[in-house]
């Protein structure tokens, strides 16, 4: 355990990248009518994006031992600089309770994004449901959640780093078997071109739910740091990256927070 967080720690900081990518991050960062889109032209599916992740996690619990996700965005139609997104996420989380590789539980996202550029700038009204499920295992009451709220970002190269940076704030208009009022999330990345195809990312994103009083709890703070490398191919990129994070209620029944480190793989087409 020391050993992976201490291996963490030294990618981190030889990247001198202080933030970088998240699986929430990257995705949804690109929802967003592409620069070449002419202006007064309606272009139908005009962008797509697809992102799949694997990572082993050091906790002590047996419940957390992998973290799968697969997803992408699926541009609908774009005005000129203005575009409307759907976005999906599959989350599979495998421990080894019962089996050595043992399912646990599956979370759904289903997002909507209508996205416009200026000056620099992107801003973006987003709608966003997630869904979380047990696997091989009892669970009645349905826990889920709707928000909606706004977003501001902004993308950048300067020389050979590209430099991503978002902020969302959203409020929920539904929720079942949660607490969550509001939800503020920040986060950015930095890839570094090296030589080539290779390249160094570093990302750190923060989490910040303001709760109700309904679990007796007060607001829950969460957060993810990574580092590593990425290999860029003529239709995928490959990430090889260790993180640390603290998640605001792991489990989908229960509620506090967790702390772990992970290896993973991430595969982002171009």
């Amino acid at each position: 355990m020391i050993r992976t967080w201490g291996l963490a720690l030294l990618v981190m900081a030889a990247g001198r990248v202080t933030s970088a990518q998240s699986i929430q991050l990257a995705p949804l960062a690109n929802a967003q009518a592409p620069a070449d889109n002419p202006e007064g032209t309606v272009v139908f599916l005009p962008s797509y994006h697809f992102h799949l992740n694997m990572a082993h996690l050091s906790s002590d619990s047996p419940r957390y031992n992998w973290d799968a996700n697969y997803g992408g965005e699926l541009g609908i139609v774009a005005y000129g600089r203005t575009q409307v997104t759907f976005v999906a996420n599959f989350q599979a989380v495998l421990g080894e309770e019962f089996h050595p590789f043992d399912p646990n539980q599956g979370n759904y996202i289903l997002d909507g994004v209508l996205s416009t550029r200026f000056k620099g700038l992107y801003v973006a009204g987003v709608f966003h449901h997630l869904s979380r499920h047990l696997a091989d295992r009892p669970k009645e009451p349905p826990v889920d959640w709707n928000m909606v709220g706004g977003r501001v970002g902004t993308q950048f190269t300067r020389g050979g780093t590209d430099v991503e940076a978002r902020f969302d704030l959203l409020g929920s208009i539904l929720k079942t078997n949660v607490d969550y009022d509001w939800e503020m999330h920040a986060g950015a990345l930095v890839h570094h071109r090296v030589y080539g195809t290779f390249g160094l990312i570093g990302a750190g994103q923060l989490r910040y739910i303001g709760t109700s009083d309904l679990f007796n709890r007060g607001n829950q703070t969460g957060g993810r740091g990574e580092g590593g490398f990425r290999v860029s191919g003529r239709a995928v990129t490959v990430e090889l990256y260790l993180a640390l994070e603290r998640v605001i209620d792991p489990y989908p029944t229960e509620h506090g927070t967790a702390s772990y480190a992970s290896v993973g793989m991430r595969l982002l087409s171009r």
